[in-house]
């Protein structure tokens, strides 16, 4: 029975995205030896205790993913149903409960795991989101837009009150585009378009963490520090690198293993290495949304494109704070960067991804279907 479960998911999964996420994952790993043994080294640890660390989150991640990977689209809705309930609690565990780092609390203790409930709740907002659209498209009478915007409301305010003003952006930029492409009018695309630079003119005066990076982003004045070193990384590297381990301002980055991991692969691999790991995310974002276009099932088309386009968004906004593009906004780079429930919980964006672009016949679309029926009918 295991043998034909695995066997029919090798035959439908898409093996071009698996192969993607795989380098990835592998990829994270092996630039964890170049980017974290001088932080470990700077605060007393051993040098390899975070490659230790996240080569051990390597293994759950990929069960994670094969697991989610195995789902029907109707059990990608239900376990991202229980999964951001389950996150949401913990993310208003987390504002009463949850230890206070660098002035936000975003993380909770679980037993022996620490754990930011936000990472969770991503996947499961968008795939949730993309069903409540999809029941809109099908039924003119489910107010599923209304929804989707209450449910955005709900997790945009705890998301400000942690405070993390860099995923309140992703995740509602994210929202934004899904309801676009649900066929939302341009009156309230203007409308909620208006809503959000109200929102982000509002964070720039009312937090003043806010308002310090865009300062320094725009000025170049103030503590500049971990960005001009990230540049100057990139700079040194060159094309080619300075070869593994050889990369010397990465030793001044405090935090080369996490947000600033796209500048340490430039120091030591260069920009070759830098523009083939981002043609893997384009890859990604592509061949997804390529995939999207393919389905009837409205629902698997929103929720394929939801996904890719926030796997995307957060790796464009990590690639350009390290190229000085943004201001710093303190976002992971997918399986690359250092992180527990990061790594986690993009291992379960990516099994829900591919298991919505498995070939299924409830999957095609109605001409690949008319095709296949006409060919029966003839003999064929």
């Amino acid at each position: 029975m295991t043998g034909n479960l695995i066997a029919d998911w090798w035959r439908s999964v898409d093996r071009w995205l698996l192969a993607a996420f795989v380098i990835l994952l592998v990829g994270g790993v092996m630039l964890s030896f170049a980017a974290s043994p001088p932080v470990a080294e700077r605060i007393g640890l051993d040098p390899f205790h975070f490659v230790k660390r996240h080569a051990l989150f390597l293994i759950p991640s990929a069960m994670v993913m094969f697991g989610a990977s195995l789902l029907t689209p109707r059990g990608v809705r239900r376990a991202s149903f229980i999964i951001l309930i389950v996150s949401l609690v913990l993310m208003v565990a987390a504002l009463f409960f949850g230890a206070e780092i660098k002035g936000a609390r975003r993380w909770i203790d679980i037993g022996p795991l620490n754990i930011q409930p936000s990472e969770f709740m991503k996947p499961c907002f968008i795939v949730i989101c993309a069903w409540l659209l999809a029941e809109k498209v099908k039924r003119a009478d489910v107010p599923g837009n209304l929804y989707a915007l209450i449910l955005l409301l709900i997790v945009t305010a705890l998301l400000v009150a942690q405070p993390d003003l860099g995923q309140t952006m992703l995740v509602s930029t994210s929202w934004g585009g899904l309801v676009f492409m649900a066929g939302l009018s341009w009156l309230w695309i203007m409308v909620l378009g208006g809503v959000g630079v109200v929102g982000a003119a509002g964070a720039y005066f009312v937090f003043p963490h806010v308002a310090s990076r865009i300062n320094r982003f725009w000025t170049g004045q103030g503590d500049t520090f971990q960005t001009d070193r990230a540049k100057e990384a990139i700079l040194n590297g060159g094309w080619f690198g300075k070869g593994p381990g050889e990369g010397t301002v990465k030793r001044l980055l405090p935090d080369s293993h996490t947000d600033f991991a796209f500048s340490v692969l430039a120091e030591e691999f260069g920009i070759i290495a830098c523009i083939a790991l981002a043609a893997i995310f384009a890859f990604i974002v592509l061949r997804g949304l390529s995939v999207a276009l393919k389905q009837r099932d409205p629902f698997v088309r929103l929720a394929i494109s939801g996904l890719v386009f926030i796997f995307g968004l957060q790796s464009i906004i990590n690639m350009s704070v390290n190229l000085q593009l943004m201001p710093a906004k303190g976002m992971t780079l997918p399986f690359i960067s250092y992180g527990g429930s990061s790594m986690m919980a993009i291992a379960l964006s990516a099994g829900f991804l591919l298991a919505l672009t498995r070939k299924r016949a409830e999957n095609r679309s109605y001409t690949d279907q008319l095709v296949q029926r006409t060919m029966v009918l003839h003999g064929a």
